[in-house]
């Protein structure tokens, strides 16, 4: 029988740089009781993204934001929309290259992710936030 269950989790950043879930979600999912399904995540802002990325190696993540930081720096006299300050603009380029859903199969009561995926809130303000994500659960 088909069964869906949602569940809204707050997380805490520390400002710029990322903050692994992982573990947040496998404890809600395992709660659930699904064995097969599908756990769709979204995260309801537009200045921080969800990634699924290496959990092994923390290089591979300070080489994102440093990528980033190349990419859209903080100050640019391009943008204009600086009402929050110079990190503003560049935080919402940052999402709206990546993205803020994330759609994980269940298998076998566990989520789907390679031996080295990790799910990570990317912050992308340089203070720190509360952001709030949304879990949906839907399997048997």
């Amino acid at each position: 029988m088909l069964r869906q269950s949602v569940h809204e989790l707050t997380i805490s950043t520390c400002g710029r740089g990322f903050t692994e879930v992982t573990r947040e979600v496998t404890v809600i999912l395992r709660q659930s009781g699904l064995k097969t399904g599908l756990a769709t995540l979204h995260l309801r802002h537009t200045s921080a993204s969800l990634l699924i990325q290496e959990n092994a190696d923390p290089e591979v993540r300070r080489d994102l934001e440093r990528f980033f930081t190349r990419l859209a720096p903080d100050g640019d006299p391009l943008f204009q929309h600086i009402c929050e300050g110079d990190d503003d603009m560049p935080a919402h380029i940052r999402t709206a290259l990546t993205t803020v859903n994330l759609s994980i199969p269940i298998v076998r009561g566990e989520l789907v992710l390679g031996t080295w995926q990790g799910i990570y809130v990317w912050e992308h303000r340089t203070a720190a936030h509360r952001r709030e994500m949304v879990l949906h659960l839907l399997g048997e």
